[in-house]
Order: C-alpha cells, then sequence, then structure tokens
C-alpha cells in the first residue's frame, strides 16, 4: 500500500478538477481568442467543435457535474484530435514525443480514467446525491 492511500480521493478530487480547468483553458483560446487564440484560418470544427468539447467538457469535469458522460466526451475527442491532429499529419507516427501530441494522448487517457473513476467527492454530483463518492 502506498504511503498516500489515505489520501487517495483526495487526490482524485485534485486531479479532476486540475485536468478539467486546464482543458477549459484551451476551449477558451479557441472559442474566445483568450490567451494567444487560435492561428488563422483553423478550420470552425476545431475552433468550434474542438474548442466547445474542451471549454464545457473542462467546465463538467472541473465542477464534478456530470463529469463521467463529459470525461468520456473528452477523451474520445483528444483521441481524435491525437490521430487527426499529430499521427497523420506526421506519416502515421504513433511517438508522441516525435509528432507532438504529447498533451492529447495524455488528456485521452485523463479523462478515459475520470470516466471510469466518476466525480468523486469534492463534486456538485457528490453535493446533488447527497454524499461524498459517486
Amino acid at each position: 500500500m502506498g504511503f498516500l492511500r489515505p489520501h487517495a480521493e483526495r487526490i482524485y478530487a485534485l486531479l479532476r478538477i486540475a485536468a478539467g480547468l486546464m482543458f477549459m483553458l484551451h476551449g477558451m483560446q479557441k472559442v474566445f481568442g483568450m490567451f494567444g487564440g487560435m492561428p488563422a484560418g483553423a478550420p470552425p470544427f476545431i475552433v468550434y467543435g474542438a474548442g466547445g468539447i474542451e471549454f464545457l467538457g473542462g467546465l463538467l469535469v472541473a465542477l464534478g457535474l456530470f463529469a463521467g458522460p463529459a470525461a468520456f466526451i473528452s477523451s474520445g475527442t483528444m483521441a481524435f484530435a491525437f490521430f487527426m491532429g499529430h499521427v497523420i499529419p506526421n506519416g502515421g507516427n504513433l511517438n508522441p514525443l516525435l509528432n507532438k501530441g504529447e498533451l492529447a494522448a495524455i488528456y485521452c487517457f485523463v479523462f478515459f480514467y475520470i470516466a471510469a473513476h466518476g466525480s468523486g467527492i469534492w463534486s456538485v454530483d457528490a453535493a446533488r446525491r447527497g454524499n461524498s463518492r459517486t
């Protein structure tokens, strides 16, 4: 057993909140042009489609409101982004260090874990149900 085991649920909540907030920032960059915005000529499905999922999905995950479904959709979006935006343009290279897809890959798996685990403590879902775990 790890020495942090007694704190696992709180650490998970911090992971969920931090990942959601950082993902939301990527959406704000795309949709609202904040933090440097998107490069000129970015296709609308990236700006509004992926950006909307990043913003809303990140917000829901951070709040712990329908975090499982939101994280599942976000995970799939990042899997799509990894292959379409990093693997295919780089000749099928699956190595995230070489195709610059590290963020898409790690977000994909973090959100996949959140989708499996659910909202957990410190979440709107837990408060709505009146318990500490959802």
